[in-house]
């Protein structure tokens, strides 16, 4: 199982989801060699319900995964503290959709959860929990302490950051950061546009159809992490298009998307 721990469907958090741009995500996330997927959109995104009443209508909901034209899709959001971080959170879908509506009132920048209460909240749930981009500069989490680090699961190798950083030292730096924290490090591209699918990801040496199979295989090290030797191109194209698709978006109007078939 290839599948890519930190993806976005939707250009932006500002933007309306449209359907069009989804289904053209997960053709070319198949097409990149993936065969999942863990949705990691952000926890505050404008009309969130769109996203998952969407994926009802139109997909099958197998044990902890939609099965979109035979790639795995896992729910999950990204969440952001207190402290200035995101914590990815993915489970199945209605612990996702349940904590979701727990945050109601804390999905703005003087609202956050501290990183403790979030994990308290989240305490009970079947959940694989990722520290997102640990040393990205607007939104780390290397300045909490270790022992409250030690209550996620594992650490986001982050696409965006190995571009931004440069691969060997942020991935050195990465890597004795969570030698020291005691905590096995994921890949995610972090992508919310296609070129990048691809950039970063994790090998499993078997199929996982739930998020506890997830947690078991990345806690035996059952996977590698894999970078693509065109990271840099597909990060900066990606960014690239990203930039120009949000320029047209006017007034939250969906863009019409090209049937590249």
């Amino acid at each position: 199982m290839r599948i890519d721990f930190h993806s976005h469907v939707k250009i932006s958090k500002k933007s309306l989801f449209m359907p069009d741009y989804f289904r053209e995500m997960m053709k070319e996330a198949k097409a990149s060699g993936l065969t999942a997927l863990a949705m990691t959109e952000h926890f505050n995104t404008f009309r969130m319900n769109d996203l998952f009443d969407f994926l009802e209508k139109n997909y099958t909901y197998e044990q902890g995964y939609y099965m979109i034209d035979g790639l795995k899709l896992f729910p999950g959001i990204e969440v952001d503290i207190q402290e200035n971080g995101h914590i990815l959170l993915i489970g199945n879908r209605e612990d996702v959709l349940e904590i979701r509506k727990a945050l109601e009132n804390h999905t703005t920048e003087t609202t956050f959860l501290p990183f403790d209460d979030l994990l308290n909240l989240v305490e009970g749930y079947q959940l694989l929990k990722i520290g997102a981009h640990p040393f990205r500069e607007s939104t780390p989490l290397h300045h909490l302490e270790i022992k409250q680090l030690q209550r996620l699961d594992a650490f986001d190798l982050n696409g965006k950051d190995l571009y931004a950083y440069g691969k060997e030292p942020y991935t050195s730096k990465l890597i004795n950061f969570a030698e020291v924290v005691g905590l096995p490090i994921v890949g995610g591209s972090d992508t919310h546009q296609y070129l990048q699918y691809g950039s970063v990801y994790n090998d499993f040496n078997e199929e996982c159809n739930t998020v506890n199979e997830l947690k078991a295989s990345i806690s035996t090290g059952n996977f590698t992490v894999q970078t693509s030797p065109a990271l840099d191109v597909k990060v900066k194209a990606a960014t690239l298009v990203k930039k120009l698709l949000k320029e047209k978006l006017t007034d939250r109007e969906p863009l019409s998307i090209p049937n590249r078939s």
